[in-house]
């Protein structure tokens, strides 16, 4: 894992809360969400979920299953750091 990967993690609103609530059965799922709302790294978070296709667990306030319909939407995004960037910022960034 690169630098850049970890030290997001450092920052992370779930660090110090139970991991496994984070990887919780669906009615859990929407408390392990709120965790995630609040968080000051909750991009870079999703990016990396969205990037590294993790199938398991809630990232950067997305389910599996919210992510699989994200990414089956837009399949040729390289760099989804760079979309959410530009989403944040109210640019409309290009795919691929």
């Amino acid at each position: 894992m690169t630098r850049a990967k970890t030290d997001w993690r450092q920052n992370s609103a779930c660090g110090s809360s139970d991991g496994d609530a984070l990887f919780a059965d669906s009615p859990r799922q929407k408390r392990a969400k709120v965790i995630c709302m609040g968080c000051p790294v909750r991009t870079e978070c999703l990016a990396e979920a969205l990037d590294e296709r993790i199938e398991f667990g809630v990232w950067g306030g997305m389910t599996e299953r919210e992510r699989r319909v994200l990414l089956k939407r837009q399949p040729n995004v390289a760099s989804w750091l760079y979309v959410l960037d530009a989403a944040r910022a109210g640019a409309v960034p290009r795919a691929g």
